[in-house]
């Protein structure tokens, strides 16, 4: 992997994890250089871990959404390229589950103008000081580490989880 795929990966991965532990779950790990498998071809992982009965049916749908667009948001920020995630085929997965989150939403309009609002939010949530510095933390562990579990991201981000 060259240092620039190496960079957008663990940014990449960062957001999926930082807005996971920011919306209430539990990330059991976080990876660069994940196992290869039957799954499709990808460059990182993030292992969350959910906890169903704290959050009712919508809310859940969104903190689902919200988490698999923070990846893709957290690239946008990194590169100051804002794409739409459902144009950049690297985010196609991404940008499926956070549409299948929110089936609840029956009409396909109405669900996109949602993600699309949700990609607004998180962009400009992650451009605040707060938010980037826990990303830029999580990223830099990742460039050293490869692979963080769950002890090592919550070091990552002590500082911010005290203040979260």
């Amino acid at each position: 992997m060259s240092d620039s795929v190496e960079e957008l990966t663990a940014y990449h991965e960062a957001g999926h994890a930082w807005a996971a532990l920011y919306v209430g779950a539990r990330v059991q790990s976080v990876s660069i250089a994940p196992d290869d498998d039957d799954g499709p071809r990808r460059f990182g992982d993030t292992t969350i871990l959910w906890n169903r009965r704290r959050f009712s049916q919508p809310e859940f749908a969104k903190k689902l959404s919200w988490v698999a667009l923070a990846g893709p948001v957290a690239e946008m920020v990194y590169t100051g390229k804002p794409f739409h995630p459902g144009t950049v085929a690297e985010w196609r997965q991404d940008w499926n589950e956070a549409f299948a989150a929110l089936e609840g939403i029956a009409d396909v309009q109405r669900r996109l103008a949602r993600l699309e609002r949700t990609t607004i939010e998180l962009y400009e949530a992650f451009r605040d000081d707060f938010h980037w510095s826990a990303i830029s933390a999580i990223a830099d562990h990742l460039l050293a580490h490869e692979i963080l579990d769950e002890e090592l991201l919550q070091e990552a981000v002590e500082p911010w989880i005290e203040d979260a």
